[in-house]
């Protein structure tokens, strides 16, 4: 567990991915340096130290190689037995040959470069070479001339291979910026293992947000040892919980519906009674027609939670006209009666899986809600495409405020253009479609048109 095993913090995850991230970082550009070093100090190869002592031993038996235009031509090697060194790697062999105190005899004109390989060379104490970018010098062979000590120095020049190391080396704005990248690129591996879990739980949430209450956290993300895995755990067992007060509160609502039914029908039970034996008054009549239209609330009631629990119909497969040709012939009907139009493009190859009676009654609760405002016209439309069918239902009424475009689909909630009961119902008929469409798993939203008149569109997943 995590409060065992402190390691399994997040702190110190990110203490230690960043740490590691950048003492790699600092590792690879340090070490640059310590490899050259080692390079410029590598021991003399034996075949050059050969072709420097041929030189040598041959001034050691001419002494007069050190006088005059004798010690100029000694620049290069011309050496017969020193012919098969002469030229390594397709380069042609210089000699430099300096004095006890470091001085070149033979030449005038030293490079920059050979100035800092004698200072290399006496650091190391020890004969070396070194590559630089456009030549290799190597040496000194010390030697001895009538007691005089002096040095012999070569330089090979062009082509010579080099370590890998020192291209970063000789190009430090490019080794800068791949520390850079390297740099950005573990602390992105990093971030990315970070925030995985983090969008699976926005994932998670946005879906509950939506009413998805099934939504939980991954088993991957549930199961780390860190503060996100015992986050993610949190959250699901709250998602349990909501998701359990819920259904009970719609059961409870669908119960305490279903027994005021009883009552409700020995009252009606009674009116008929009362009707019979000839017991007609002002009264009677007033308790009849709230008892219809306490039944017909009741029936609305029952319907939101069996449509929200999701309970008592199987999915199938079928064509939509199919589900919904008697909603349409009676919306068809509902609009002529009030001298309206309905207007009727539904593709009839579209077939999917979804809950027959629960669709058909989203759609009719639509349907009588667009001929109740609209003006002359209503349209339903339908398409479908690879991954979902939309149905749009729309009017030419009036419209709705901005504000009141979300709130309609709540239940028991009606628009001020909707107060009376004779026209606005008892604000549940919006809240099954929605309820309806949640269980496909779908969305429904509602738009006013440009010009005027309203739009909702229902988008069901296949």
């Amino acid at each position: 567990m995590l409060k065992n095993n402190p390691f399994n913090r997040l702190f110190f995850k990110l203490l230690l991915g960043f740490w590691l991230c950048s003492s790699l970082i600092i590792a690879l550009v340090s070490l640059l340096p310590l490899l050259q070093q080692n390079h410029d100090r590598s021991p003399l190869p034996p075949s050059l130290e050969r072709m420097l002592e041929n030189v040598a031993e041959r001034i050691q038996e001419q002494p007069q190689l050190l006088e005059g235009k004798n010690l100029q031509r000694l620049r290069h090697n011309r050496n017969k037995d020193g012919g098969g060194d002469r030229k390594h790697n397709g380069g042609p062999l210089r000699l430099y040959l300096t004095d006890g105190e470091g001085q070149v005899l033979n030449s005038k004109h030293v490079s920059r470069g050979f100035r800092r390989f004698q200072l290399m060379a006496e650091e190391a104490d020890q004969p070396i070479s070194h590559q630089f970018r456009d030549e290799l010098i190597f040496g000194p062979y010390s030697f001895e001339v009538n007691s005089k000590p002096y040095q012999l120095f070569g330089r090979l020049p062009d082509n010579h291979p080099r370590p890998w190391f020192f291209f970063f080396a000789d190009n430090k704005l490019l080794t800068a910026g791949l520390a850079i990248l390297l740099s950005g690129l573990l602390c992105g591996l990093l971030a990315w293992y970070l925030g995985k879990p983090l969008r699976s739980l926005k994932h998670s949430a946005n879906a509950l947000a939506r009413g998805d209450l099934s939504s939980r956290v991954d088993a991957a993300t549930a199961n780390r040892r860190d503060e996100m895995g015992q986050l993610a755990i949190a959250f699901n067992g709250m998602a349990d919980a909501i998701e359990a007060m819920v259904n009970n509160q719609q059961r409870l609502m669908g119960d305490i519906s279903h027994e005021l039914r009883t009552p409700l029908t020995r009252l009606q039970l009674s009116l008929a009674l009362a009707r019979k034996k000839g017991q007609h008054s002002t009264e009677l009549d007033r308790i009849e027609y709230e008892a219809q239209q306490q039944d017909a609330l009741i029936g609305e009631l029952l319907t939101l939670s069996r449509v929200t629990l999701n309970v008592s119909e199987k999915r199938l497969t079928a064509e939509l006209t199919e589900t919904l040709s008697q909603v349409l012939d009676d919306a068809e009907f509902e609009a002529e009666q009030q001298g309206k139009q309905l207007h009727i493009d539904i593709d009839e190859s579209i077939r999917f899986n979804h809950l027959p009676r629960t669709l058909s009654r989203a759609i009719e609760n639509l349907l009588r809600n667009a001929i109740r405002y609209a003006d002359q016209h209503i349209y339903i439309e339908s398409q479908q495409t690879k991954n979902q069918v939309r149905i749009v239902v729309s009017d030419d009424g009036p419209g709705l405020p901005e504000e009141e475009l979300e709130a309609i689909f709540a239940p028991f909630y009606r628009p001020d253009s909707a107060r009376d009961r004779v026209s606005g119902g008892w604000g549940l008929g919006l809240a099954i479609t929605q309820a309806a469409v949640e269980a496909h798993k779908g969305r429904i939203v509602a738009k006013n048109q440009p010009s005027h008149g309203l739009i909702v569109t229902i988008d069901l997943p296949i």
